[in-house]
Order: structure tokens, then sequence, then C-alpha cells
């Protein structure tokens, strides 16, 4: 069953590891081309992650130096790679090709620049998050104590997305912001979240944003990290699962996906550390729920609420 994953790392890694590291195949990369195709991943999406630290002058340069990585090393070296442009790309992928769509995770690298949003735009990012954990000129993250809502900035910033049909990801954002973010954003989504419910950690969503998320038409990418899945001991797919299970309690049958976290984690669920190992999840829903309700799942949620088709 083919699996849309809306976020992985590896462009972090490639970027990192220099020109050293083959997309096609190097082991380092858990969403390295051999394993997506193996664990039949027929759209995988790139975030763009600038580590907090890098100097704030040099950020908007790693994002491109990310970018070109994408450009010269996932799409330029394996020509059946095709980059996932416009909401319509998801229709036209052939047997045997992998659609790649790039991704931000936090607007750190465009300082105070809607210009150097646009450009991120024009170059193909189609799903934004205005923060990771850190706070910056946008909004607080998750691990920000002073836990603040959306600046006037960061609602500029959305409401550039909702004019351009770009997905605003609240994944990382700190309980107001995230409240903010639902009061304007035409496409929200959760690239890579789970229930606080049932594992209590800043990253995860309570009850009521899930319930406001579906209202909203909004997706819920349910994430592999174990400390998002279970918080004591070894996390398993069953443990995974039961985030699905109480998502959809909350109404959110038709409005889950799988956002892996790949390259991004140093934990893993067991029977699922890679994208080769992606199938094992699908054959466990298949256990629980129908078919249709796990292509949905897979990805055809997220094909039908994409911006521009289903909503």
């Amino acid at each position: 069953m083919n699996i849309i994953d809306l976020h992985c790392d590896a462009l972090l890694k490639l970027s990192e590891g220099k020109g050293r590291l083959r997309f096609a195949d190097a082991p380092e990369l858990e969403t390295n081309k051999a394993r997506l195709h193996k664990g039949k991943v027929k759209v995988q999406c790139f975030a763009i992650f600038i580590e907090p630290d890098i100097p704030s002058d040099q950020k908007f340069q790693e994002a491109l130096q990310q970018i070109d990585y994408f450009y010269k090393e996932v799409l330029g070296k394996n020509p059946d790679m095709v980059q996932i442009r416009e909401w319509s790309d998801f229709d036209n992928l052939k047997l045997g090709q992998i659609g790649a769509m790039l991704t931000l995770e936090g607007v750190d690298a465009i300082g105070n620049d809607l210009a150097k949003l646009n450009i991120l735009y024009q170059l193909g990012v189609r799903s934004v998050g205005l923060t990771w954990n850190n706070a910056n000129l946008a909004a607080d993250g998750a691990g920000e104590p002073r836990g603040a809502g959306l600046t006037h900035f960061g609602k500029k910033i959305v409401k550039f997305h909702n004019n351009h049909k770009i997905l605003t990801d609240v994944s990382h954002l700190c309980d107001r912001a995230f409240w903010d973010v639902m009061e304007i954003a035409k496409y929200p989504i959760a690239s890579h979240s789970n229930s606080r419910t049932l594992c209590n950690h800043r990253r995860n969503l309570t009850d009521e944003m899930a319930v406001e998320m579906f209202k909203k038409d909004g997706l819920i990418h349910v994430v592999y990290n174990p400390p998002f899945v279970k918080e004591e001991g070894e996390a398993t797919i069953a443990d995974l699962i039961k985030h699905i299970d109480h998502f959809c309690s909350l109404g959110g049958v038709k409005q889950i996906g799988l956002g892996s976290d790949f390259d991004g984690i140093s934990e893993f669920i067991i029977d699922l550390e890679d994208a080769s190992k992606s199938q094992n999840l699908i054959n466990e829903l298949l256990k629980h729920y129908s078919e249709s309700e796990v292509r949905g799942f897979a990805g055809q949620n997220f094909l039908d609420k994409r911006p521009g088709i289903g909503r």
C-alpha cells in the first residue's frame, strides 16, 4: 500500500555530510531511495531544518544549501525521484516514481523578510512550520518557556500561506501559538505529532487541539519518534496505533496521516527503524481497520484534503 510521509530530515543529514552521502543508498539515511522504494513510500516530504545555534546571518544560506542538495543529490542523480511543486502533481506520478516535496521546519532562516519566504516558495516549499522548538520572530515553539502566541509577523506569514495554498504546520508550536494559527490558517496540518493524552509530551497535541484540527479540515500525521509515542520503555507499532485509535475516537478517521520524522530521530519503534519497514505499520493497521481506512491513513486522507483539491 503506497504511503505519503509528511516529514523527514534527510536534507539536514545530506548537508552535514557535505557531499559524502549518496541519497540513492547511503546506509546513514533512513529515508534513502532504496528504503523508500522497499517500504512503498510513494511521496516523501523533505524538511529544511536549520539548527538554532547557526548564526542568524547564515541561516538563509544554510536553507539554500539544503535545497541545493535536494535538487542535486535527491532529484538530479535519481530520475525516479520527481518533485512535487503543484498539488495536482500527486496525481501524475507514474509507476516506479517517488514524489518529493520540500517543506520548511521553522522560519528562522527568513528573519523578518517575507521576500525570502517567497523565494523558498518559488523553489518548491509547500508546507511551513513557523517554529521548531525555539522562539523566533514569528512565534514561540514548544520548548520556549514564555509560551507566547504569534507575532504580527507570524500572522503575516500565515496569511502568505493562505494566499499561496501553503500548508501551515502546527507540529512544533507552543500551545498558545497553535490556537493563534487555528484562528487564521486556511490549511492547517500537523506533519509529525501524536496525542498528548496518551503520551504527555509538549510536542504532542491535546484532545482539544485535535478536535479543532478536525473541525478546520486539518490533518494530523502521527510520528514514529518513541518519546512522542510512549512515556516509558520501548515503543512498538501497537503503541503507535493507539494514537491513531485515539484520534479516530475524536472523529478524525478521515484526517489522519503518517509523518515518520526519519533522519531526525535517534530512537526507533521496534520493526519501524527506517522507511524500508513502513509496510510493517500498514500490515498491523490492516488487522484493526478496513482496507479503505488504512489507505486513508497511508495517504488518501491527505490527497482528499490537500489545498486546491479537497479544500
